[in-house]
């Protein structure tokens, strides 16, 4: 217990996360809510972005989006490292500073599907970038049976 405050019993505190980034973040917005609404909404469109051009790369919307294979696959995979870059602040917030929360049944529906949607997010991204797993254009065994 030497680490502890005395008067409290309680670990010392190096850095307020939460007050430092709450600075950093109304440098650009008027809070973090609205940060939040801000980069989620960026984040959405871009993934609207990543289906359509998912879809063409795929075949599926040659009539619509005329481009090139090379700049829709390019358009595809830069956007979706943009939505993962607009989304590390939305849950940097949402797991560090308010934290898993079960206060009322929508608070707990927003945290176990928000962690739900986050964690399938970054295994498509893990997988997807993996040479283990088959691109595109080639078939895998599970596509055969």
């Amino acid at each position: 217990m030497g680490d502890r405050d005395p008067s409290t019993g309680e670990a010392p505190v190096l850095a307020n996360v939460s007050s430092t980034y709450t600075e950093i973040v109304t440098i650009v917005f008027s809070s973090t809510i609205a940060a939040k609404s801000w980069l989620a909404t960026v984040a959405v469109v871009l993934a609207v972005l990543q289906v359509l051009t998912a879809a063409r790369i795929y075949g599926r919307l040659k009539r619509f989006i005329p481009l090139p294979y090379r700049v829709v696959a390019r358009t595809h995979r830069y956007s979706g490292r943009l939505a993962l870059l607009f989304t590390l602040p939305v849950i940097f917030h949402c797991v560090f500073i308010l934290g898993f929360q079960t206060t009322t049944t929508r608070t707990l529906v927003h945290s176990i599907a928000g962690s739900f949607v986050y964690g399938v997010f970054a295994a498509k991204v893990i997988f997807i970038r993996s040479r283990a797993y088959p691109g595109p254009g080639e078939r895998s065994c599970a596509v055969d049976a």
